[in-house]
């Protein structure tokens, strides 16, 4: 018998190579706002956010990996890899069928993803934008558009 409050749905976010502490306390804020499970990092690590008013590094799990293949190899188990990428193979956002268990990987505004994040996502997803976005805007618009009421893979 399973707990009441068991769920099997679960979903974290993070940055790999972010460019400023800033976009990780905002993007913080909302992923706790949005009811993600955790927040990570891969490359550069940051302290607490100044821009971080609810103090969700108090509530929320922060996870920091050295490098992508750190990150890779601490995957749970069954958990997807979401990757956010202005590509040709990327899925446009509004037709993405976001998984119940899921990690979200940003990269920083001025490089992107690595290759290596890109070869290992499983999915890939983009939305219309004419410009590069800061980070944590995009990755707020991803949380978003997974808090809707869209079907789960």
């Amino acid at each position: 018998m399973q707990p009441d409050n068991f769920t099997t749905e679960f979903f974290g976010i993070g940055i790999q190579n972010g460019k400023t502490p800033e976009n990780l306390g905002v993007l913080w804020r909302t992923a706790q706002n949005m009811g993600a499970s955790f927040i990570f990092t891969i490359g550069n690590r940051y302290a607490n956010q100044a821009c971080d008013t609810h103090n969700s590094v108090k509530s929320m799990p922060y996870f920091h990996y050295k490098t992508f293949d750190d990150f890779y190899n601490h995957l749970p188990k069954g958990v997807r890899i979401v990757g956010v990428e202005k590509t040709e193979d990327a899925i446009p956002l509004e037709h993405f069928e976001h998984p119940k268990r899921c990690v979200y990987l940003l990269g920083a505004e001025d490089h992107g993803l690595s290759n290596q994040a890109i070869e290992k996502s499983h999915f890939l997803v983009q939305f219309e934008s004419k410009y590069s976005l800061n980070v944590a805007v995009a990755g707020s618009i991803v949380l978003y558009d997974r808090s809707r009421q869209k079907p789960r893979q």
